[in-house]
C-alpha cells in the first residue's frame, strides 16, 4: 500500500520508498525513512496530503505520496 491509499488519522510504518533519488534524499533529511511511522493528519482531493513525522508535519503531493510504500502501524 502506499501513503496515498492512507487514511486520515491513521498511523503507517515506511517500509520503502521509490521515488527519485533528489526527493528521497530530501525526505530522509526531514525523517522519513524506512521503518519511521508517520500519522496523515488531512488530505485534499487530488491527492496532497499533510502529514506528521516525528513531531514535525509537512505536506507531500499525490506524485510524492504514491511513492512511499507503507503499512499500517499502531493506532496510539
Amino acid at each position: 500500500m502506499t501513503a496515498l491509499n492512507g487514511d486520515i488519522g491513521k498511523k503507517y510504518i515506511v517500509q520503502s520508498i521509490k521515488l527519485d533519488e533528489d526527493i528521497e534524499r530530501r525526505l530522509e533529511t526531514l525523517g522519513l525513512t524506512s521503518g519511521t511511522s508517520f500519522e496523515i493528519l488531512g488530505k485534499k482531493r487530488r491527492g496532497s496530503m499533510i502529514i506528521k513525522v516525528r513531531g514535525t508535519r509537512f505536506a507531500i503531493g499525490a506524485d510524492i505520496a504514491i511513492g512511499i510504500i507503507t503499512s499500517e502501524g499502531d493506532s496510539k
